[in-house]
Formats: C-alpha cells, sequence, structure tokens
C-alpha cells in the first residue's frame, strides 16, 4: 500500500510538497526517479516484501508504480516462467503480467490497484485502477501540463479553477468528482495510455454486463457460490501480507462472516468501536469473538469534534458530505495503534442490497406507489420512520433519472434546489434495468465510487492503515449480479443469501438483526457542538454562487416544513462545501 505521483515537465512542481503531502499514505520509505522531463514519485507503506520490494521498480525499459494489493500474484507466477524474479513483491509480478500480457491481464488479477507503468523508450505511461475503484488515481491536465496523484490535496497547488457542474453534482447527490475542471479521477475498471500529449481511456471491466447475464436461481448453488467466494476472498486478504492483519467486528453481519472465514486460517484480532452516547453493538461482537476465539478489542472512542472536523474535511481535498468519515477516521486512528492491515466489509451491501431502500423496488412497490400521489399532502416531511419511508416511495416514484436517484440516495435539496445536470440524468434514464438492479447498480457506480470507498480509503489512509474489502473481490463482482434478485431481497428481509449463510457460522442473535451502520448524531452535532463553527464558515458565503442565501436562511431558522434530520444533512453539506472553499482559498 503505497501513494505514487508523477509529472510530465516536472521542474514546473514542487515534487517535495507532492511527496511530503502524499507521507501519511506511504511513511515507511520515499523515493522520485527522473527521466528526461519526466519524475515517478512513491511513498511507500511496506506490507508485502518489506525488505525488497522498493519502488519505483525498474525492469528494462519498464519503470512501475503501484498503490494497493495483489491478493493472487503469488499464483500468478506460474504463467511468467519467462522472467527471473529478484523480489516477493506483487509490484514485480504485476509488472511482468503487463510486459507479457498487456490489457489482457485484468482478467487474471484479484486485488485493489491504481499504477502507472512508464515506458521510457516509447515516453508513453500506461494506467490502470481496480474493478471498484477501492485505490484511488486523479489526473491533472491543463494544455499541455500532465500530472498525476493518490490524492487530490497532491494536485491542489497547481493551476485550478473551480468546476461548477461538479459542485452542482455535489449539492444534488452529496459528492463529486474533485471540484476541480483540471482535475479528473481515472475510472474504476478502466487502463489509458498517455502519449504525445493525448490520454486514452479503455473500460476492462464493466459491472453492468454481469447484470444482463443469465441469472442463477439456484438456491445450493448461489449459497454454495457465496460461501466458496467469501472463503478465498478472505483467505487471499489475510496471506498476501508480511505484518499482521486485524478486522473490524461491528456486530453485523458483514464483518462477523469475515471474521469467522478468517479465524479457519488465523488467529485474528478484532476491533470494536463503542462511541459515547451511541448505539452499542459490542455484546453482539463479543459473541462472534467468543465464538471464533478472536484475540479481541473493545475501544472507546470519544469524538473530538472541535479539533479535528476541519483535518478530517481537508484529508478529502475536495467537497465531501458523508458525515460517518468522522467515526471513520477515530476508528482508523484507533486500529492502526495494534495493526497496520484491517479487513472491512465495504461493498456488500451495494452488491448483496444491504439498504432499506432496495426493498421496495424487489417487491415492486413502487409500480403501486406512483397511484398515491394524493397521500403526499397528508404525510409530513417532517415525519420520520415509517411514514418517512412512504413519502419518499411516492415522490420517487413519479420521478425518473437523477431525481430519482437522488431521492432514493439522500433526498438533499431536490426540492428547493434547480439542478441541470444533463449528462449524468440522460444516462440514468437510458440505463436498461430494472429499478431494483438499476438502483444497485447507480449504487455501485457513483455512491460507492465516489463517496464509500473515498470515505474509508481516505479514513485509514489518512492514519496509515491499508483497509482490504473480501466483498469486492473479483469473485463476488463477476458472479452477484448474475444471482436472482430473490437471493438479495426475500420480502422484508436484506442481503438475504448472506443471513441464510450467516445461520452456518454465526450466532442467531446476529442472523436477522437490522442493518447499522455509524449512528451517527448529525442532529445534535448540528445544533450543538458544531454549531458555532458551522455558522462561521458559512459566513464565508462561496455557497451563494450555487444556491439561494434566502433559502439557506430560511433553512437554518427552519422557516420551511422539513424534517429535522434533512435539515442536519443540508447544513452539513454547505458545511463541508465552505471547508473546502475556504481552506483552498475559493471565493
Amino acid at each position: 500500500m503505497c501513494a505514487i505521483a508523477g509529472a510530465v515537465d516536472y521542474k514546473k512542481y514542487n515534487l517535495s510538497l507532492m511527496l511530503d503531502t502524499l507521507r501519511h499514505r506511504g511513511p515507511d520509505e520515499s523515493n522520485i526517479v527522473t527521466f528526461d522531463n519526466i519524475a515517478l514519485l512513491h511513498n511507500r507503506l511496506s506490507i508485502q516484501d518489506i525488505k525488497h520490494g522498493h519502488q519505483p521498480f525498474t525492469f528494462k525499459n519498464y519503470t512501475i508504480l503501484f498503490n494497493g494489493e495483489i491478493y493472487n500474484h503469488l499464483e500468478l507466477r506460474k504463467f511468467l516462467k519467462d522472467f527471473a524474479f529478484k523480489t516477493l513483491s506483487d509490484t514485480e509480478t504485476l509488472l511482468y503480467l503487463y510486459i507479457k500480457y498487456k490489457e489482457n491481464m485484468f482478467e487474471m488479477i484479484d486485488g485493489m490497484f491504481a499504477f502507472c507503468i512508464f515506458d521510457k523508450e516509447r515516453k508513453r505511461f500506461f494506467f490502470a485502477r481496480d474493478r471498484a475503484g477501492k485505490k484511488p488515481l486523479y489526473i491533472y491536465q491543463k494544455d499541455k501540463d500532465f500530472a498525476f496523484a493518490s490524492e487530490i490535496n497532491a494536485l491542489k497547488n497547481l493551476n485550478l479553477t473551480v468546476d461548477e457542474e461538479d459542485i452542482n453534482l455535489y449539492l444534488s447527490t452529496g459528492f463529486c468528482e474533485s471540484g476541480y475542471k483540471e482535475i479528473k479521477e481515472f475510472p474504476p475498471g478502466c487502463f489509458g495510455v498517455y502519449e504525445d500529449g493525448v490520454l486514452k481511456i479503455e473500460k476492462y471491466f464493466d459491472i453492468f454486463k454481469f447484470y444482463k447475464k443469465e441469472k442463477i436461481k439456484d438456491f445450493n448453488e448461489v449459497l454454495h457460490l457465496t460461501d466458496d467466494n467469501l472463503t478465498k476472498s478472505v483467505k487471499d486478504r489475510l496471506f498476501s501480507s508480511d505484518v499482521e492483519v486485524g478486522a473490524f467486528l461491528s456486530g453485523g453481519i458483514d464483518s462477523s462472516l469475515i471474521v469467522a472465514k478468517a479465524s479457519e486460517f488465523t488467529k485474528l484480532k478484532t476491533f470494536t468501536v463503542r462511541f459515547e452516547g451511541q448505539f452499542d453493538e459490542s455484546h453482539l461482537a463479543a459473541l462472534v469473538a467468543k465464538k471464533y476465539d478472536t484475540n479481541h478489542l473493545v475501544i472507546d472512542i470519544k469524538f473530538e469534534l472541535k479539533d479535528n472536523i476541519i483535518k478530517i474535511l481537508n484529508n478529502y481535498g475536495k467537497p465531501f458530505f458523508d458525515s460517518s468519515a468522522i467515526p471513520s477516521y477515530f476508528v482508523s486512528r484507533e486500529a492502526r495503534k495494534y495493526v497496520k492491515v484491517i479487513l472491512n466489509g465495504d461493498g456488500a451491501d451495494e452488491i448483496f442490497a444491504g439498504y432499506r431502500r432496495y426493498v421496495p423496488l424487489a417487491n415492486g412497490w413502487d409500480k403501486v406507489a406512483k397511484y398515491f400521489d394524493f397521500l403526499l399532502p397528508l404525510l409530513s416531511p417532517k415525519s420520520r420512520g415509517l411514514q418517512m419511508f412512504l413519502y419518499r416511495l411516492i415522490r420517487a416514484s413519479n420521478k425518473e433519472g437523477l431525481e430519482w436517484y437522488n431521492v432514493m440516495l439522500n433526498d438533499l435539496f431536490i426540492d428547493y434546489y434547480d439542478i441541470n445536470i444533463e449528462n449524468l440524468d440522460n444516462f440514468i434514464k437510458n440505463i436498461k434495468l430494472n429499478n431494483f438492479e438499476k438502483l444497485l447498480y447507480l449504487d455501485y457506480i457513483l455512491n460507492l465510487r465516489y463517496n464509500l470507498l473515498v470515505k474509508m480509503d481516505i479514513a485509514t489512509m489518512s492514519n496509515s492503515l491499508e483497509g482490504r474489502s473480501p466483498f469486492l473481490s473479483k469473485y463476488f463482482l463477476e458472479s452477484v449480479p448474475k444471482f436472482d434478485k430473490s437471493f438479495k431481497i426475500r420480502g422484508l428481509k436484506t442481503k438475504f443469501i448472506l443471513r441464510e449463510l450467516a445461520k452456518k457460522y454465526l450466532p442467531r442473535e446476529l442472523v436477522n438483526a437490522p442493518k447499522r451502520g455509524f449512528e451517527i448524531p448529525l442532529i445534535d452535532w448540528i445544533n450543538g457542538e458544531l454549531r458555532d463553527i458551522i455558522m462561521d464558515y458559512l459566513k464565508n458565503g462561496f455557497y451563494k454562487n450555487f444556491v439561494d442565501e434566502k433559502l439557506v436562511k430560511s433553512i437554518i431558522d427552519r422557516k420551511i416544513e422539513i424534517s429535522e434530520e434533512k435539515r442536519a444533512k443540508i447544513l452539513y453539506l454547505l458545511f463541508s462545501l465552505e471547508v473546502w472553499a475556504y481552506e483552498n482559498r475559493i471565493s
């Protein structure tokens, strides 16, 4: 696990500053190599072949920069017997795979990765990123200037301008790409070539194609496939490390299944966190820890908001709305005191259908709900629980495109803010899937990519901790979309097949426990500890370039009929935008 960066005409750039900005991602070793006007930068967090796995790694005309892990790389060396290996590092395996197989290499590898291979003879860059986008890669292009880095912050001192459409996307959905016109995220599941001033990108993995394949409808086949894939995915992520691997254990099904599988192979160190004054699942986690005899640690965390909130938001380099980034940061900070690598359950909800919003679509209720829009005036937008669920379902059933997705996802500014993101709107309208699979697909390519994986990558790597996600393995991404929907949602049950698998491995109390993420007391924070700092940042007024100031004041003063939860989300959304603008001197 590392940080990578590079530049053409590198004397224009402050390379030392770029390295320093990324040092938290790789504090163990830093290196810069140059070829004529090309600079390649690397910070290393030593996980595999600690003694010999130095980067950049060069073989003949090729030099590779690699951030990530290739979990099956030793197995793949049997296809590379014509190379004389010097290390046990997956970096060397990856380079030789490219030399021998070029873009066909991606069918073979399971891992999380963002890498660059520079061919100094042809003066050509080859880039690639993993299927889901676990490992980040950002490209800076302006006129003939070209640079890249693992984080936006390593590029923020360059000549940048605000991307208004990207900010509109943020205010609409809660996520954005970078906030800048000149910085684009290299897309997941793609490879690309930069040569003679032109970057050409091609897709090697598209989960949409697997949703279109014939469905697997046999229960035993689906159960065994899920069981086998989880075993392999967890095992590979345990043994492709020369340092101890721990696991987050939340008390939920996803992390508990991972712990159950990992315990078949090793005496595991597990971590459960308790947050002061919040919902406590440590008793459920303790049942799993006892069953599998893990070295279990319960960490009590008190949110130190005022001292850390600006730092946490600044880590992302862009406006970042998801407030669960706060507990994710503190959890990662504590876990790093004990281990360097951690297993997590990321991705299970987006492919196995773990959110409550999937239930009505899988059951076809949205087709009926559209006939009940006359009930909307009777369902207060201030309501919570079942009433709010019905309110959003009926509203969504009468919308399409981006508006439909926004109501299903976050339901932020949609009623008050005129959004015009035509390309994304048309894209969503033209997806040829039923609404249930369409929502799964969109959550994978949008919410997982721009929000959830970014959240965990920055939360862990800002603390020099590597997170590994078995549910995002090649094997799951290529199989679960083919499962019949009845194995994902069964009646009111989410993640049905994982719950069935849980019956085999987990205590009964966990099997039908409802999904709970971090229980963020956002309303309390907005009205309490964060109130003054939020109001101070809102005075800077960058948001006024996009949103009516009177509207925002009405929301602050509770003169618009919305729930306290929605009010808190909108104010936090604007606060994060203002922190980004102010801290980066954007007006």
